[in-house]
């Protein structure tokens, strides 16, 4: 017998994984708003008549929690608290002929590019009008920019290309016209996202033209901040460097996965550059923006790392002290090159690694931060929490670096810059006093 809240066409948005996949969930959002339906996004209530996931297949960890929030609502429909329930995203695309004979509840299946299949089963159309308008889910103040879907490099731990396809960019012209719409509803920053930023335009333009892209969208009214996430580091365009000292709006924050410090392993990896090229562009970045912020990201625990190689990294974070990192577990995911190797690190000593770079990056991040203090900077209001209100400067970016706390007795208008005087630090966070 079905639940009598449920509340008829009206569908939940279930969100996993990365930012690619919240704009894909955004979009969504915006075309089913469009054919008349009540949306929510995460709704905690399970009054919707239908359900829709978007899956993360990345990584184990991520694997796992998409088919638990699976399991979650197939036994909320089994139960008659929900009609339908469909998947989408990664994991969908990627597992959805072994999926739909595990979990024969969820009514229908759907791979990363299949908005139009996915409306028409929902009986929507797919409005050509909507494209470039988002409804967002995150605060109005920001948003997340996808300039291109998929990935055209080889390395050899990644499953992207299998679920998303080749690179593919969207026209500069497109860009611009959803970043004018976004302004226009308030948004001030934009983080312009892809699976490698770098390789923007080589398809469409038969170059790399991020720096173009960056020129026009820097001119679009009301746009305060320009963020980049995940830069390659083989064939980077150096002339990002020039339009991000030109442009005042464009933060100087590059966001740059660079997986391990060993040259050995990078050859492994199939990246295309080893570590003493690494260094020299680090170098070059940091002599060219001289107050910029460098995020990246490692893996650790790739087939083939030994100790010996593992050190190797260890001493590249001590020596590049990165402004932001994030460490990563090695995942031996089925279809890549890397799968072809034996998976001979223990789990445990994956994690004793991951530790240790963490715990030497705390240190790298406590010292940066303590030399912020006393300085004033420029901080976006993304919301209250307790006694405080929290932001970012330009060097930090949503939800995974440093943030800003003042007391909530300053007032402050969320979503509103102020001037901060950081006045006590942390190892990632800031706290300062409103003095503008």
């Amino acid at each position: 017998m079905k639940t009598k809240g449920i509340v008829k066409n009206k569908v939940n948005i279930v969100t996993l994984g990365c930012s690619k996949n919240l704009v894909d969930s955004e979009v969504l959002y915006t075309q089913l708003k469009g054919n008349g339906f009540t949306v929510d996004h995460e709704s905690k209530k399970d009054d919707s008549q239908i359900v829709v996931i978007n899956t993360c297949g990345f990584i184990d960890n991520a694997k796992e929690e998409s088919i638990n929030t699976i399991l979650r609502y197939a036994d909320a429909k089994a139960a008659g608290m929900v009609d339908k329930v469909y998947v989408t995203g990664c994991l969908s695309h990627r597992y959805k002929d072994e999926l739909s004979v595990e979990i024969p509840t969820v009514d229908a299946w759907f791979g990363t590019n299949e908005l139009p299949r996915l409306l028409k089963t929902l009986k929507a159309d797919y409005k050509h009008e909507l494209v470039g308008e988002r409804l967002l889910t995150t605060p109005t103040h920001y948003a997340y920019l996808k300039i291109a879907e998929g990935c055209d490099r080889p390395c050899s731990f990644c499953a992207i290309p299998i679920m998303r396809g080749g690179h593919v960019s969207r026209s500069i012209e497109e860009l611009v016209k959803e970043a004018k719409s976004l302004a226009k509803r308030g948004t001030k920053e934009l983080i312009l996202i892809a699976q490698d930023l770098t390789y923007y335009g080589l398809d469409i333009y038969k170059k790399r033209n991020l720096s173009d892209l960056l020129a026009q969208l820097s001119d679009v009214e009301g746009i305060e901040w320009i963020r980049l996430q995940y830069a390659y580091p083989a064939g980077f365009p150096m002339d990002i460097l020039d339009i991000m000292n030109e442009r005042s709006n464009i933060c100087k924050y590059l966001d740059m996965p660079l997986q391990t410090g060993s040259t050995e392993i990078l050859k492994s990896m199939r990246r295309g550059i080893t570590r003493e090229k690494t260094e020299a562009l680090i170098e070059t970045i940091r002599a060219k923006v001289p107050d910029i912020t460098l995020r990246t990201t490692l893996i650790v625990g790739h087939p083939g790392e030994t100790e010996a190689l593992f050190d190797e990294t260890y001493d590249f974070v001590e020596k590049m002290r990165f402004d932001r990192l994030g460490a990563f577990q090695y995942s031996h995911e089925d279809n890549t090159h890397s799968y072809t190797m034996p998976d001979d690190i223990p789990a445990e000593i994956k994690q004793e690694r991951a530790d240790a770079i963490m715990e030497l990056q705390q240190g790298i991040s406590y010292e940066l931060n303590q030399q912020k203090i006393g300085n004033t900077y420029k901080v976006l209001f993304d919301r209250k929490e307790g006694g405080h209100f929290i932001g970012r400067t330009e060097f930090d970016s949503p939800e995974v670096d440093n943030e800003v706390l003042v007391p909530a007795s300053q007032y402050v208008r969320l979503g509103d810059f102020a001037q901060v005087n950081i006045t006590s630090a942390e190892e990632f966070d800031l706290y300062g006093s409103v003095i503008s």
